[in-house]
């Protein structure tokens, strides 16, 4: 398999046609079955969450390589933006690095410094790796390869984060803006309040600001709320997290309970 073809990147092809790339978010399943489940599910990309979930880098990596050669693009959320985490989650297979809590320019060029390789950042040189096929490719051709595939999405989760979505965005190097609806509902003083018309101006401000400097809107957080969710990709939404895998075995599980539940009252009252 050729490098191009190795580094393929679901998420950044789905960007270029303008299409929504349509994510969600593993937090439970912490074995490598779980990546082409996702994929024979429909999905682009997924990101295993080492923000919120006890999992190991250990279990990351096996979960980020079954997705590679399952045809499915892995991405991280980290729990913090410096290299100690970024660099490992992408020597272990993620093509994609998301970063909470992001509210200044500073704290986007901190991530995109430790997401690329020089002459784009400083990220320590590698080869080898699961994104390579664990082959020693010509160095700098790896290295601008890798710099080009690689995906690095801001969470815009503060009201601070939304006044500073332009200077975000404006930072060579970040691709996505990616707005944590729950995160940022929580520091407007909003918690749960999907449908609050402030949630709506933040994540339309981060449209408009993305689609002015060429970069890609993400939304996440609205799991329960599919119509706002139509509405925002409508507006212009790109990078679309869609639930977690605990959300959708709930609903699953949930909805044949309450299945079997009215057939039995449905046939006690005929």
């Amino acid at each position: 398999m050729e490098l191009d073809q190795l580094l393929f990147n679901n998420v950044q092809a789905c960007l270029l046609r303008d299409e929504p790339a349509i994510s969600m978010i593993v937090r439970l399943v912490e074995s490598v079955e779980i990546a082409p489940l996702v994929k024979a599910a429909g999905f682009d990309t997924f990101y295993v969450d080492l923000e919120h979930a006890p999992m190991s880098m250990a279990q990351a990596s096996q979960i980020f390589v079954s997705a590679l050669w399952a045809g499915i693009t892995p991405f991280v959320r980290v729990p913090t933006y410096g290299p100690d985490f970024i660099s490992r989650a992408l020597d272990a297979g993620a093509m994609g690095v998301i970063a909470p809590h992001v509210s200044t320019a500073a704290d986007a060029r901190t991530v995109v410094e430790n997401s690329r390789f020089a002459p784009k950042g400083s990220r320590s040189v590698t080869n080898g790796i699961p994104q390579l096929g664990y082959r020693n490719w010509n160095l700098v051709e790896a290295r601008r390869m890798m710099n080009e595939r690689t995906t690095v999405v801001c969470m815009i989760e503060t009201a601070e984060a939304v006044r500073n979505a332009a200077a975000i965005a404006a930072v060579e190097g970040v691709d996505i803006l990616h707005v944590g609806s729950n995160d940022l509902l929580s520091d407007m003083g909003l918690d749960g309040q999907f449908g609050h018309s402030a949630l709506e101006d933040a994540i339309g401000h981060v449209i408009e600001v993305c689609r002015a400097s060429g970069k890609a809107a993400g939304l996440g957080g609205l799991a329960g709320n599919p119509d706002l969710i139509g509405k925002f990709v409508e507006a212009g939404a790109r990078y679309v997290t869609l639930g977690s895998d605990l959300n959708f075995l709930q609903a699953g599980m949930r909805g044949k309970a309450d299945g079997v539940r009215k057939l039995v009252r449905d046939r006690a009252a005929a």
